[in-house]
C-alpha cells in the first residue's frame, strides 16, 4: 500500500482481532529510513562535495537569516561548485512550492537542498519529490522530525494547516552539524523536544487499535522501540541539554537530545504512527492567537490533551507534566496564547482535530469533537492548578 492510501479504508480493532476481514499473519508491516543520517561537528563544509555526488547543478533553499549568518562565509565555495542558494519566502504553501519548482526547472537542478526549519524541509521535499530528484536535508535547528521523514505538511498562504503531503521517498541524506544547532535558540530545541514528546505516545496508542502507520502499513518492532527510546532519551537528557544549548556548547547530552528529536522521533512517527497530539496541533493552527507558536509547542499540549483523553494513569500524567514544566513546554491555554477563551472559541479547533483524515481515530475508542474539547479543557485545567 502507498503512503497517501493510509486512510483508504482498513479498520482498527482491539488486540488478536482481524482488520477488515484480515488476520495479523496477513498484515504489512512496514518501516522507513533516511538514506544516510550523518550528525557531528563542522558538516557545514562537507555539503558541497556530498551534493555533486548526486548530481551537478545543485540548489540550496535557506531562510535569509541562514544566507547572511551560517552560509555567508561558504557562498563563494557554493557558487565555484555550480551551487545556487535561493531564499525561501517563509511558507510552506503552493505559491511558495510553484516558485521554487519553477526555479528548478528553468536552472535544470538535478540534487536539491534545504538549510533551515521545519518548514524550509518541507518545501524541498516536496519540490523534489514533484520533480523527481534528491533531496538532502540540513536542519539549523531540532526543532522537529522533519529532516528524517517522507512526508511534509502544507499550509495556507495565512499559516493555517492545509494538508500532508506523502513523498515517493524518504530524503537521501540528513547532515546535521552540532555547531549550528548549538547555536541556535534555545526555544527550538525546546519545542524539537514538545514533538519528540508526542512520538511514544502516539505510536503506543496506533499500535493498540492496530491502526495504520505514515508509511501505509503497521508498527514494525523497530519503529515502536525507536519511539519508546526517543522517550527515554529526552526525559533523561533533557534538561541538561538545555542547559548545554543556552551556553552554546556541545555536550554528550545535547547529542543525545538532538538525536531524538531529529533520528529518533522521524523513525517513530513516521513507522509506528500519530494520533492525538499531532491532530490537536492541526486543530490549534486554526486559531489565529496560536500562530506565533511553534509546531512542538502545541504538540506538547496535544501530548497532554491526549493523557487526559485516553485516561492515562496519574503517575505518567505527572511525569509529563513535571517534563514540560521541567524544560518550559506549554501546559495552559495561556502559554500557547490562548488567554479567556470559552468553549465557543475553542471548539472549532476540537472540530479540526477531528476531521476524519485525523491520527487522532488511531486511538483505541471513538472520538468526536465534544470528547476533544473535553480533554483541552482538562489538560488546561491541570496545567493551571500545577502552576499555583
Amino acid at each position: 500500500m502507498l503512503k497517501n492510501e493510509k486512510n483508504s479504508g482498513e479498520g482498527s480493532v482491539g488486540s488478536g482481532k482481524t482488520v477488515k476481514g484480515r488476520s495479523n499473519l496477513s498484515k504489512a508491516f512496514k518501516a522507513v529510513f533516511p538514506g544516510k543520517y550523518i550528525q557531528g561537528e563542522s558538516l557545514i563544509q562537507e555539503l558541497p562535495d556530498l551534493m555533486k555526488s548526486f548530481g551537478k547543478n545543485g540548489m540550496v533553499l535557506s531562510s535569509r537569516t541562514v544566507k547572511h549568518t551560517i552560509l555567508s562565509n561558504h557562498l563563494g565555495r557554493f557558487e565555484a561548485e555550480n551551487i545556487h542558494v535561493e531564499n525561501f519566502l517563509g511558507e510552506c504553501c503552493e505559491t511558495e512550492l510553484k516558485r521554487i519548482a519553477e526555479i528548478v526547472l528553468e536552472r535544470k537542478i538535478d540534487v536539491l537542498a534545504g538549510m533551515g526549519g521545519g518548514k524550509v524541509i518541507d518545501t524541498v521535499k516536496i519540490v523534489a519529490d514533484r520533480a523527481g530528484i534528491p533531496v538532502i536535508i540540513v536542519p539549523t535547528i531540532a526543532s522537529t522530525d522533519a529532516p528524517c521523514s517522507g512526508c511534509a505538511v502544507i499550509y495556507t498562504d495565512e499559516g493555517v494547516f492545509e494538508s500532508v503531503y506523502y513523498q515517493k521517498m524518504n530524503p537521501q541524506l540528513v547532515l546535521v552539524d552540532m555547531q549550528i544547532i548549538a547555536h541556535a535558540p534555545t526555544r527550538f530545541l525546546v519545542s524539537g523536544m514538545g514533538d519528540a514528546l508526542s512520538t511514544w505516545f502516539e505510536a503506543r496508542s496506533c499500535v493498540e487499535s492496530q491502526s495504520m502507520n505514515e508509511c501505509g502499513g503497521h508498527s514494525t518492532m523497530a519503529g515502536l522501540h525507536l519511539a519508546k527510546l526517543c522517550y527515554d532519551m529526552i526525559l533523561q537528557y533533557g534538561v541538561a541539554a538545555k542547559l548545554a544549548s543556552e551556553n552554546k556548547i556541545i555536550t554528550a547530552a545535547l547529542n543525545h537530545v538532538v538525536e531524538a528529536n531529529t533520528l529518533l522521533s522521524g523513525i517513530g512517527f513516521e513507522s509506528s504512527g500519530l494520533a492525538t497530539a499531532h491532530s490537536v496541533h492541526n486543530g490549534l493552527s486554526a486559531l489565529d492567537e496560536t500562530h506565533a507558536y511553534f509546531h512542538g509547542e502545541k504538540v506538547a499540549f496535544g501530548v497532554l490533551t491526549g493523557l487526559h483523553l485516553t485516561d492515562a494513569s496519574p503517575e505518567e500524567m505527572n511525569t509529563v507534566y513535571h517534563f514540560c514544566e521541567e524544560i518550559g513546554l506549554p501546559t495552559t491555554f495561556a502559554d500557547i496564547g490562548l488567554v479567556d477563551c470559552g468553549r465557543d472559541k475553542l471548539m472549532p479547533a476540537a472540530i479540526k482535530a477531528c476531521a476524519p483524515q485525523e491520527g487522532i481515530h488511531h486511538e483505541a475508542f471513538e472520538i468526536n469533537p465534544e470528547k476533544v474539547l473535553y480533554a483541552m479543557m482538562a489538560a488546561d485545567a491541570m496545567g493551571r492548578m500545577r502552576k499555583k
